[in-house]
């Protein structure tokens, strides 16, 4: 059986897309018959990260990673952050001569300049060392790619992502006494979110906001029209997507937004800024609207059929990210995955 550590600094309870990526891919290679190791910060002790409490990272050095990977033998290994455990993980691999794979998976230094003064060059710049010594940098859309590649970022590919459509499907919507129509955007409530980018519209109807997070009580404070759902999962989410009549997606920093397709999975039609992830996932499908006017693209999503939308989210399935992923992950290693894992 062939196995793949994949160490990552996001991990659960922590509710994000990074979080949802790692899970469902592991998932998805688990049932192929992979023998998958996830080191995560659960593995070590932690500390609350500055400004978001919920996030630990974890206290660990090279030794540790060294030791934990020598217990597990992988034979191909993928790092999909760049923090803590990311850093001492790539430490090692240098040092062994190991192939690796990273992940990009947010615009962190967008984030980062958001909460303090520090130019997003400079982040780059760190974000381009720790990436360029991978074999491969996995990155969320065709968009991002091209953005990177100018600024110096090698050995890129485009890895797309998936839908769990037992949870994901138009569902029975939840009964709110809210006027139609209902403008719907789910999110972490922190402000590199752009949250306020959506509640400041002057929109018809009613805004619906489902999600918890570090702005959430001041959100509650400022917009008391709002209606706040809190933090939802599995199927109360997708009932929470069907009772929508447009998705609201204001963030300018995500990369690619898994609840984008979410919702059209629910056969919701989107709203959102020209940004990586929009751009990508709405294309020329007709299943949104894109604006650098948020409010124009809202309204004109309420025009647009739900089963053009619900159609689009067919683009994204788990299958083809798990290939991609496989493909250079191993690749990474010099050696081919086997298609059938169990009859090594």
């Amino acid at each position: 059986m062939q196995r793949i550590l994949i160490v990552t600094d996001a991990w659960h309870p922590q509710v994000n897309g990074v979080v949802r990526t790692i899970a469902s891919l592991v998932g998805e290679l688990s049932d192929r018959g992979f023998d998958v190791k996830v080191v995560t910060p659960q593995d070590f002790r932690t500390i609350p990260c500055p400004t978001y409490p919920e996030i630990r990272l974890a206290l660990t050095g090279t030794d540790a990673m060294a030791r934990l990977m020598d217990a597990f033998r992988p034979d191909a290994v993928h790092i999909a952050t760049e923090g803590p455990l990311g850093f001492a993980a790539r430490r090692v691999c240098l040092r062994r001569g190991l192939g690796f794979t990273t992940s990009l998976h947010t615009r962190f230094p967008e984030y980062l300049r958001k909460r303090a003064p520090i130019p997003e060059r400079w982040t780059y710049n760190v974000l381009r060392w720790f990436h360029n010594a991978a074999s491969y940098c996995l990155v969320p859309t065709e968009s991002m790619r091209r953005q990177l590649e100018p600024m110096g970022f090698n050995n890129l590919v485009t890895w797309t992502r998936g839908i769990d459509r037992h949870i994901f499907r138009p569902s029975e919507p939840i009964r709110l006494d809210l006027p139609r129509p209902i403008f719907l955007t789910v999110s972490r409530l922190a402000p590199e979110k752009n949250v306020e980018g959506f509640l400041d519209l002057d929109l018809p109807g009613s805004k619906l906001v489902v999600g918890d997070g570090p702005s959430m009580a001041g959100l509650l404070a400022r917009y008391p029209e709002v209606h706040f759902a809190g933090l939802q999962t599995g199927d109360a989410l997708a009932r929470y997507y069907s009772s929508a009549d447009v998705f609201v997606f204001p963030s300018k920093t995500d990369t690619f937004g898994n609840v984008i397709i979410e919702a059209l999975a629910c056969g919701v039609p989107i709203a959102a800024f020209p940004e990586p992830g929009p751009n990508d996932v709405i294309a020329d499908s007709g299943a949104g609207a894109i604006s650098r006017d948020l409010r124009e693209a809202c309204l004109a999503a309420l025009s647009i059929d739900r089963e053009t939308a619900f159609r689009r989210s067919f683009a994204y399935n788990w299958e083809a990210c798990a290939e991609i992923f496989l493909d250079h992950t191993f690749g990474a290693a010099g050696i081919p995955h086997r298609r059938d894992p169990l009859a090594a």
